[in-house]
């Protein structure tokens, strides 16, 4: 794991207050890397990894669905008309929060959602409540990662599912070049560390889960940075966020870092399906 004792969750949540715009302009409704395996826009590669991670973890109609890092609502909100789930979302950001809500009355999925304003390492939730627990590329802020595995296997009902996408350190950081890349993404985008497929397998199979699925979706997602460079060049956002934030403006000078850090190996991108044993089982 490659940790950066800079990042402040203060930090965290002021970006994402701050930043949502800057999102929803370059990349759309999902914050989230798009999942290609052709030539997709990347709305269809972004609803892609949504869809496969849904597959993978069952998600059907009925159950309740806790979307932890859900941004803008996105994902909770697709899972629940396309899937019929009821979707409880949690962001650190009071301005995705609203967002998120609004959005959900566009598209008239109010009943089966709701969407919080906490910190996922404090929020609480009833023990054997949820049928999923789902979370994209969210755990890479949070702090404690093993805790909060912890506590997120005992929100699970037994027999329930976690599904998650995260950012990865990848291997050979024995090197220092390569460490140097993990760690300027996570000083970049505001990740106190990033653990390696080993650490995420470790979390979860500590927490009482049984691995179903840990693939390595890199090569399927890395375009999202090339995407994501290109449009700021050719968009006025980066003079914009000089004027706003300092932290705004490191944030997309590291596009062309963490597109560095796939292609080189120093990061992945993983997909992890879990499962609680049910009371069978146990």
């Amino acid at each position: 794991m490659i940790s950066c004792p800079t990042v402040e969750k203060r930090v965290i949540r002021g970006h994402y207050n701050l930043s949502t715009p800057f999102y929803r302009l370059l990349w759309g409704p999902h914050i989230h890397h798009g999942l290609w395996d052709a030539e997709e826009t990347p709305r269809v590669a972004q609803v892609q990894l949504t869809e496969q991670l849904a597959a993978l973890a069952g998600v059907r109609s009925g159950q309740n669905l806790l979307d932890v890092g859900c941004g803008m609502g996105g994902s909770s909100i697709h899972l629940a008309k396309t899937r019929g789930c009821r979707a409880t979302g949690v962001t650190i950001s009071p301005l995705q929060r609203s967002w998120a809500a609004l959005s959900s009355r566009w598209h008239r999925t109010v009943g089966n959602t709701e969407f919080l304003c906490a910190d996922a390492e404090s929020v609480e939730f009833p023990d054997n409540f949820f049928d999923v627990v789902w979370s994209v590329e969210c755990t890479e802020h949070l702090f404690d990662k093993s805790r909060f595995f912890q506590r997120a296997a005992r929100w699970l009902k037994p027999g329930g599912t976690m599904a998650i996408c995260a950012w990865l350190a990848g291997d050979q950081l024995d090197d220092p070049a390569r460490a140097q890349l993990v760690y300027d993404v996570c000083e970049g985008f505001f990740c106190p560390s990033l653990g390696s497929m080993a650490d995420y397998r470790g979390w979860m199979e500590a927490a009482g889960l049984t691995i179903a699925t840990a693939t390595d979706w890199t090569p399927r997602v890395a375009k999202t940075w090339e995407i994501c460079r290109q449009r700021v060049l050719r968009s006025k956002v980066h003079w914009v966020a000089r004027l706003i934030d300092r932290d705004s403006v490191m944030f997309l000078d590291r596009f062309d870092t963490i597109l560095a850090a796939y292609r080189s190996g120093a990061m992945k991108y993983g997909c992890f399906v879990a499962r609680k044993a049910d009371e069978a089982e146990g």
